[in-house]
C-alpha cells in the first residue's frame, strides 16, 4: 500500500469511537464543502473512517464506494448504531469479499477490514443504491434522499394548498423538487432558488427542475438561508429529525431563515406535523400569520412579514 495516499473520512464518527487521522478529507452528502465519495478514485485512499447511513440500499451503496477508494489492504472502519445499520455491518463487509474484525462498543457496532485484491458485488450495491429515474414519480431521485420513493404526506398536502405565486422566491429543503415544480407553474414566477442540506437532492432537484428560472444551491439553510434577501416568497417543508432523533429547533431555524430572506409583506408557506409548536417562534418573527389547513397529522401556515 502506498502509504503517501491520503486518508478519508465520511460522515461524522463519534470521536470517542472512532479515530480519524489528522488531516483526513471529508466525504459526506450532508456537509456542503465536503468531497463527494463517488468522485475519489478508485484506489485512491490510504484509509477510510466512515459512519454508516442507515438505510440498506445507501449503507451498502457507501460501503461498495468506500472500499473501491482504497488501495489493496487499505483500511476500513465502519462504524453504525446496532439498530441502525450496525447489526447488518459484518455480513455485509463480508458479502462484498472482505475479513472482518468486529467490535461491540456502547450502542454501536464497529467493524475494521482490510481492503482484499478482489471484491465482489460492488457494482451491484452501486448500482442499487444510484441515482435513478423512478417511473412511478416521474422524477430523479436516489436511496438516502428525504423521502426518495414517494412523496411524503406533508408536501403533498402543501401542493394542494399552494397559490399562484409571483416575483421572486425560495423552496428550503427543496429535496427532489416535487414543489419547487409545482410552484413554477405559474408564469408569474421570476425566479426560483432551491436550497438543500444533502447534494444528492440537490443533484436530482437540479435534473427534475428544468426550468431556466430556478437555480439550486448545496447548502445548510440554518447556516445561509436562501443566500438572497428581498424575497416574495417562501415555501418549506422544514425538517425535525437530525440523526433520526426528533430535534425542533430544525424547523425553527428554517423559519428564521425564510424572515430573514421576506421583503416586508413577503410570504412564507410552511407545512409542518401537528404537535410541532412553531407558533411561538413566528409570531415575533411575521406580521400577519393564518393557519390555512389542519388535518390529524398536518398544518399549514401562510405567514407574511
Amino acid at each position: 500500500m502506498d502509504e503517501t495516499k491520503p486518508d478519508g473520512v465520511y460522515g461524522a464518527p463519534p470521536d470517542e469511537l472512532a479515530a480519524v487521522p489528522e488531516g483526513a478529507i471529508p466525504f459526506s452528502p450532508l456537509e456542503p464543502g465536503a468531497q463527494a465519495l463517488e468522485d475519489c478514485a478508485e484506489g485512491g485512499l490510504k484509509s477510510l473512517t466512515m459512519l454508516a447511513p442507515p438505510g440498506t440500499l445507501e449503507r451498502r451503496y457507501t460501503l461498495a464506494l468506500g472500499l473501491r477508494a482504497l488501495a489493496p489492504e487499505g483500511r476500513l472502519t465502519v462504524l453504525a448504531p446496532k439498530d441502525k445499520g450496525g447489526s447488518r455491518l459484518r455480513k455485509e463487509l463480508v458479502g462484498f469479499g472482505c475479513m472482518v474484525a468486529e467490535e461491540p462498543r456502547r450502542h454501536y457496532r464497529i467493524c475494521t477490514v482490510a481492503r482484499p485484491a478482489e471484491l465482489s458485488g460492488i457494482e451491484e450495491a452501486v448500482t442499487a443504491g444510484g441515482m435513478r429515474f423512478n417511473e412511478d414519480l416521474g422524477l430523479w431521485t436516489q436511496p438516502g434522499i428525504f423521502s426518495w420513493d414517494r412523496v411524503d404526506p406533508g408536501s403533498a398536502l402543501l401542493l394542494e394548498h399552494l397559490p399562484a405565486f409571483s416575483g421572486r422566491g425560495a423552496d428550503l429543503g427543496c429535496g427532489l423538487g416535487i414543489l419547487a415544480r409545482a410552484i413554477l407553474r405559474s408564469p408569474e414566477v421570476k425566479a426560483l432558488t432551491l436550497v438543500d442540506i444533502d447534494r444528492r437532492a440537490v443533484e436530482a432537484a437540479r435534473r427534475n427542475v428544468a426550468d431556466p428560472r430556478a437555480k439550486a444551491r448545496w447548502a445548510d439553510v440554518r447556516a445561509s438561508g436562501a443566500g438572497e434577501t428581498g424575497l416574495d416568497f417562501v415555501v418549506m417543508n422544514p425538517p425535525f429529525h437530525d440523526g433520526g432523533a426528533e430535534d425542533r429547533a430544525l424547523g425553527q431555524s428554517f423559519i428564521r431563515r425564510a424572515a430573514e430572506a421576506l421583503r416586508p409583506g413577503g410570504a412564507c408557506w410552511l407545512v409542518a406535523n401537528r404537535h410541532l409548536p412553531y407558533e411561538a417562534v413566528m409570531k415575533p418573527l411575521f406580521r400577519r400569520i393564518a393557519l390555512k389547513a389542519e388535518t390529524g397529522l398536518y398544518k399549514i401556515y401562510e405567514a407574511h412579514a
